[in-house]
């Protein structure tokens, strides 16, 4: 197979500033986005990616193919179109309390179909990541992102749910059509198990995964850790893994299931992936931006070993 992972989805433009959105407000840029921000982190846990997306034919899409393959991700599945790249400007807060104003609307990669994915020949990738923001991008978007479902070897998929995006009613109604069958389903507990499942517990919506179909389950849960359901364990919770320094928390989530996806593809054990996607996105959040710090496997596997000999976060395994 050529790839161990192929991600689908959108690099949006970052302009990140500690300060209100004011006029003179000092900012830098950069690129993210969660489809670049997960496939920065599969490729740092050890696999061969592939971002499958559309940017524009400009300076812009220049360089966010330049950072795209900084971060060790192969650029052959992009796509140049002349439609605008997808931008977002943010304020920063060490504690999660965040703003985002975006400008994406008509941005390349909503053009993106299911002739991209077709295109790709995802088949060739051992697992395909996407998420419900790449499903919200268009009608079009959607349809790729239900025609990689189809077509992929082993699916994982991140509601990843934006109210400015799409309403309720349609990311439910997208998450449970990608359910049967998909190798992981990775919702948040409480945002989207509530709004898309009507569950109000970890349990509950592992559960309804699971009876949709889905193999296996990992319910985020903030500081409560992460619910594992599926695979050939027995369901079981495992702790986060302290942050040793928080500058920014944009990514992290995407950050554990690009680790999580990578680490499936390469053989590992379900909560052996889970555990280093938890100490991965814990020291994600020392950088700014949502590529500001991508950590490598070996710096996850020893931040987990050493919160593990001080009795913190304990590898579960």
């Amino acid at each position: 197979m050529d790839y161990d992972v192929i991600v689908i989805g959108e690099v949006l433009l970052e302009v990140s500033t500690e300060t209100a959105f004011r006029h003179g407000t000092p900012a830098v840029l950069g690129y993210s986005g969660d489809a670049l921000n997960a496939a920065a982190a599969a490729a740092a846990a050890g696999a061969h990616v592939g971002l499958l997306s559309r940017v524009g034919d400009d300076d812009v899409g220049e360089g966010v193919l330049e950072r795209v393959a900084e971060l060790g991700v192969d650029t052959a599945l992009i796509a140049r179109a002349p439609e605008h790249n997808g931008c977002y400007v943010m304020r920063a807060d060490p504690s999660g309390a965040r703003a985002f104003a975006y400008l994406r609307r008509g941005s390349a990669a909503s053009g993106l179909s299911p002739d991209d994915v077709r295109r790709a020949r995802i088949d060739r990738a051992r697992y395909v990541l996407t998420s419900g923001i790449t499903a919200a991008l268009s009608e079009t978007s959607r349809e790729a992102v239900l025609a990689a479902k189809e077509h992929a070897r082993a699916f994982v998929y991140d509601p990843n749910f934006r109210p400015a995006l799409v309403d309720a009613a349609t990311a439910g109604e997208t998450l449970r059509a990608v359910s049967p069958g998909a190798a992981l389903i990775a919702p948040s507990h409480p945002a989207e198990t509530a709004a898309l499942l009507g569950c109000d517990s970890p349990d509950a919506a592992a559960r309804r995964l699971r009876a949709l179909g889905a193999d296996a389950v990992a319910v985020t849960c903030g500081a409560a850790g992460v619910l594992v359901d599926g695979g050939d364990e027995p369901q079981r919770r495992l702790p986060v893994v302290p942050a040793p320094h928080v500058v920014d928390q944009t990514g992290a989530g995407d950050t554990f299931v690009g680790t999580v996806t990578a680490r499936r593809a390469l053989g590992d054990g379900l909560t052996t992936a889970v555990e280093l996607g938890l100490a991965a996105a814990s020291l994600a959040v020392g950088g700014r931006g949502g590529t500001g710090r991508i950590p490598t496997l070996a710096e996850s596997r020893a931040h987990l070993s050493t919160t593990a000999e001080r009795g913190g976060a304990a590898c579960a395994g």
